[in-house]
């Protein structure tokens, strides 16, 4: 098992957009040719979208370029959401969010989560209408989605 950090810091009225954060479902019978590639194309545009998804195992289906990271180490992917937290923390919306002792727990408690394969996400707002969302995706395999193969392809 590794695990994969992702981060995304965007607008968020884009971010609330529900339909944009999911795959898209697979066209019902009777599929035309027409329809298969349609869908190609709505599998295509998740893939290569940098908008978090709404499950956060489903990073794991997006383009592997959108990785920032990779770690063997539990410990090391909560130290990678410790350092984007403390250089993101100053545009917090609000001065709890970005208070010390909470962003010391949240990076914690990402670490025992990753030690027992879980994933992890965290999402604050940033100035008065921009989004944060940090991820960590266990792979290969995720707990969430086993069946999802490792989106380098060679494992790591």
């Amino acid at each position: 098992m590794h695990i994969h950090a992702y981060s995304w810091l965007g607008e968020k009225a884009l971010f609330d957009r529900d339909a944009l954060r999911r795959p898209p479902d697979r066209p019902r019978p009777p599929v035309t040719p027409e329809d298969q590639e349609y869908h190609r194309h709505l599998v295509d545009a998740f893939r290569r979208s940098e908008l978090p998804p709404l499950e956060t195992a489903h990073w794991l289906l997006k383009a592997p370029g959108l990785i920032r990271e990779t770690f063997e180490e539990p410990k090391d992917a909560a130290a990678w959401l410790g350092r984007q937290l403390t250089e993101h923390a100053p545009g917090f919306h609000s001065q709890q969010e970005a208070d010390t002792a909470r962003l010391a727990h949240l990076v914690a408690t990402a670490a025992d989560t990753l030690t027992h394969g879980g994933d992890v996400s965290v999402g604050f707002y940033a100035g008065r209408t921009s989004f944060l969302s940090l991820a960590l995706v266990t792979c290969s395999p995720n707990r969430f989605a086993p069946g999802v193969p490792c989106p380098r392809g060679n494992g790591r």
